[in-house]
């Protein structure tokens, strides 16, 4: 056990911790679930006598719909402001916790429980919670940090391949902004090494999320540092939201889009845009673009981190250090316009 120390408040994280602790740390008449089909229907024998409030799975439901759907289920549980609300899942799950949960009630308490690769090492960490407003990414959200997250690494034994190859996405982006060394040693592994070894994996979530909380802990509310955890994700939220392509899938393509901007911005070696390029592929993640680029332009252009006639990108000085550069609108354009 050990605990985050943000700003307003502190999360307690539980490593390599049995979904049951949460009977002996919870009074479970006062704890309601909530969780998508998939994680329920695997692990039932989890959620035996509880109040659970299950949803769909996937990126396509984490809206407000959704979100009214969890608030309508919590009412007749007789949910009040003495309640502690628990995401179980991945990513989607735990992003709409925590935002119904900030306003359920003007906000009650809550923790999670991530049970992919993705959420245990980004989604979860950092306090960011909220939902998708059509085809733009966390367009609506806030900043409010879960009480505890627990990490029960058994939910990985029913992780679908692809689950794993989306989350090792974030797993690479921070090697390329913060850890250099850690870069080297994901090009000595694979997915299937870290699927067979319940030691690798529970030491690579556990460098990543003090990656994430290092980052988080110094520029909680994104002023500076912060910044630099969006490499790949400004393209990539784009082609996501007009693909439905898996968020791995598509942070892996922004993020070699991103290596060819840092080249013409940021005199980034071609040389080390292929390293990363290499990485990605071993680890089973595309590097194409092959989509419309127009219409991924135009969702690219409501992204949060735009300002005026200028886009704050992220690009990488080497690999392991990265940096914010302010573009002009019309040069990255034209930039992203000729990258193949």
């Amino acid at each position: 056990m050990e605990e985050l120390r943000f700003s307003g408040k502190n999360t307690t994280v539980y490593f390599d911790a049995d979904f049951s602790l949460l009977e002996e740390k919870l009074k479970s008449d006062s704890v309601i679930y909530i969780t998508d089909e998939n994680v329920f229907n695997s692990h039932r024998e989890k959620f035996f006598a509880k109040k659970v409030v299950v949803i769909k799975p996937g990126e396509k439901f984490k809206n407000q719909e959704t979100a009214n759907y969890i608030i309508d289920q919590l009412i007749p549980l007789d949910a009040d402001r003495g309640s502690f609300i628990v995401g179980v899942g991945g990513g989607v799950v735990t992003d709409i916790t925590g935002f119904v949960a900030s306003i359920y009630m003007r906000g009650v308490k809550f923790g999670f429980v991530p049970t992919s690769i993705l959420a245990m090492v980004d989604a979860s960490v950092g306090g960011k919670n909220g939902i998708d407003i059509g085809v733009y990414k966390n367009l609506v959200g806030v900043i409010n940090h879960p009480a505890f997250i627990l990490y029960d690494y058994s939910f990985l034994k029913t992780l679908p391949d692809g689950e794993w190859i989306s989350g090792f996405a974030e797993i690479i982006k921070h090697s390329c902004i913060r850890d250099r060394e850690m870069f080297h040693e994901l090009q000595k592994f694979s997915i299937k090494k870290f699927q067979s070894s319940a030691t690798d994996t529970a030491g690579i979530i556990e460098r990543n999320v003090h990656i994430k909380y290092n980052v988080v802990a110094n520029d909680e509310f994104e002023k500076g540092d912060r910044k630099l955890l969006n490499f790949g994700h400004t393209i990539g939220h784009a082609i996501e939201n007009t693909t439905r392509l898996a968020h791995g899938k598509a942070i892996s393509i922004g993020m070699h889009v991103a290596c060819k901007i840092s080249e013409v911005i940021n005199h980034f070696d071609t040389s080390q845009t292929k390293l990363v390029t290499d990485l990605l592929q071993q680890y089973q993640l595309p590097v194409a673009f092959d989509f419309d680029k127009e219409e991924t332009w135009k969702i690219l252009l409501h992204d949060k981190k735009k300002t005026g006639s200028d886009m704050n990108f992220i690009v990488l000085d080497s690999i392991g250090q990265a940096s914010v550069k302010k573009i002009p609108l019309t040069q990255l354009h034209n930039i992203f316009k000729s990258i193949e």
